[in-house]
């Protein structure tokens, strides 16, 4: 039996889990992540992470762990890209200066909901349009909030980060222990030992 269930289709958010020995099992969530007028991206993130946690909250008496993760500019929200043309306008948009990445987590547990929201602010060097078109012909930034993956070939164009590098890969997992703490749960129990 898994400790919790994991609300997200992430590839980096798993690995992020699976690298702490956690035991849980993936059931992303069909949720529509699309911003309300006027919502802040902050509000977005948590909104988005609240909605897919507890969408599967009535299908387990696990707890349920979603996240959101929001890259804005100038207070704006910058999604994944919709197509190459658009991947390109986004690394344009960000080339040469800072923005802010923002990632929530939700905790769903005996019917409450509890959550966080971790901020980091990202600097970009200038990239020249040889490099972004190159970049786009990797496919990386395709399913990328903001259109990059500062973990992968993304970094490339990173010169500072202010704050927590998993917050920018998707899962702040600093915050994980506060985030059960509010739950009542101490997140010390739901770390394997090397050897069990």
């Amino acid at each position: 039996m898994p400790d919790f269930l994991l609300a997200s289709a992430s590839p980096r958010r798993r690995q992020l889990l699976e690298e702490l020995g956690l035991d849980f099992i993936i059931r992303p969530a069909a949720i529509e992540e699309i911003p309300r007028a006027g919502e802040s991206p902050e509000d977005f993130a948590l909104r988005a992470a609240c909605e897919k946690a507890e969408e599967l909250a009535r299908e387990t008496v696990l707890p349920i762990l979603g996240s959101d993760t929001v890259v804005a500019v100038d207070g704006e929200i910058l999604g994944k890209p919709r197509d190459r043309s658009h991947a390109g306008e986004m690394l344009r948009r960000l080339s040469g200066r800072s923005h802010r990445v923002h990632t929530s987590l939700a905790l769903v547990d005996g019917g409450r909901t509890h959550r966080i929201l971790d901020t980091t602010v990202v600097d970009f060097l200038p990239i020249s349009d040889r490099l972004i078109d190159w970049y786009i012909s990797t496919g990386e930034p395709m399913d990328k909030a903001g259109a990059y993956a500062v973990q992968g070939a993304g970094g490339l164009f990173v010169s500072s980060i202010e704050g927590a590098p998993q917050t920018v890969i998707g899962l702040p997992i600093h915050r994980l222990p506060e985030l059960f703490s509010l739950a009542g749960l101490d997140f010390s129990d739901f770390l394997r030992h090397p050897g069990n």
